[in-house]
């Protein structure tokens, strides 16, 4: 499905079309993505990952609501076990 196009400069800068900036929530500093597959180039917004999608990758389950106490517990434990002295 066509969105919208744009022309190329001599300098090889794009403007992104306004529907595509509203589509994708883009602002002023929104890093694009790029990503080829064949020969097609799919563009998406890098910035728009929230915790649970990257929770999501690196452990394909969602994470446990915790409490701030629980965080903090669980940074004291990390470091603690990533400090400690052999």
């Amino acid at each position: 499905m066509k969105v919208g196009q744009s022309k190329l400069t001599a300098e090889g800068q794009t403007s992104v079309p306004p529907e595509v900036r509203k589509r994708l929530k883009l602002a002023t500093g929104s890093v694009l993505e790029w990503n080829a597959e064949g020969d097609q180039v799919n563009v998406r917004s890098a910035g728009n990952s929230i915790f649970e999608d990257i929770h999501r990758v690196l452990f394909e389950k969602k994470p446990r609501p915790r409490d701030l106490t629980q965080l903090k517990e669980g940074i004291r434990e990390h470091m603690r076990a990533r400090h400690a002295r052999a």
